[in-house]
Formats: C-alpha cells, structure tokens, sequence
C-alpha cells in the first residue's frame, strides 16, 4: 500500500479510512486484478452464447444434425455446454479468487480494520 495505510491514517473517521484505502495503490492494483478476469471472461461467454442463439436461429439444419440416437443433436449439445461453460466460469473464479483477489482483500480489510474481525 501507499506510504500513508489505513491504520496509519492520521484521521480517526471511518469514511476518510475508506477513501485512503480507495487511493491506495494496492486497491487500484486489486479493482485491476478484478477487472482483468471478468472483463474478458464475459465477453468470451457473451461470444459463445451468441454463437449458439445465432446457429439456432439461423443454421438450423447445421443445429439438427443428429448425433447420437434420435434426439441428441447439435443444438442440445451446444446448450448443455451452455451449462458446462457457466460452472468453469465460476470454478476458474474461484481459484483466480483465491491466488490474486482474497489474499490482497484479505490484507487491505485488516489495515482497514485495525485486526478487529
């Protein structure tokens, strides 16, 4: 953080706290870390759902082509990758979470709190 943290803010007001760690620099860092996995990530996901509204409404017999059986086709495979993507999406947060977002969060919260839980 900035020379001047939380805990060290010569102002006893919990709002000015808040702006000191606001114009830190490790909370810049923090909103940049944030920003550099959902950004991306949504316009990647809003991409691949797009992909699969557009087939299905304007490749339809691409989308009806019969994969498996009688009724597994395109169309239900690329929906139920729909699903499967969302859970990566998350499960990837979360790991991103863990490593770079909790443990920057974790330490401006306890500068911010002074170690009070």
């Amino acid at each position: 953080m900035s020379t001047d943290t939380p805990a060290d803010a010569p102002t006893d007001s919990m709002p000015e706290r808040y702006l000191t760690v606001q114009r830190s620099d490790e909370f810049a860092g923090l909103r940049r870390a944030l920003r550099g996995f959902v950004f991306p990530m949504t316009i990647a996901f809003f991409l691949w759902y797009a992909l699969y509204v557009i087939l299905s409404a304007y490749a339809r017999d691409f989308m009806g082509t019969r994969l498996f059986g009688s009724n597994i086709n395109v169309a239900l495979v690329f929906g139920l990758l729909q699903f499967v993507s969302t859970f990566l999406i998350a499960w990837l947060y979360s790991r991103y979470a863990d490593r770079k977002i909790d443990p920057v969060a974790d330490k401006i919260r306890e500068e911010l709190t002074g170690g009070e839980s």
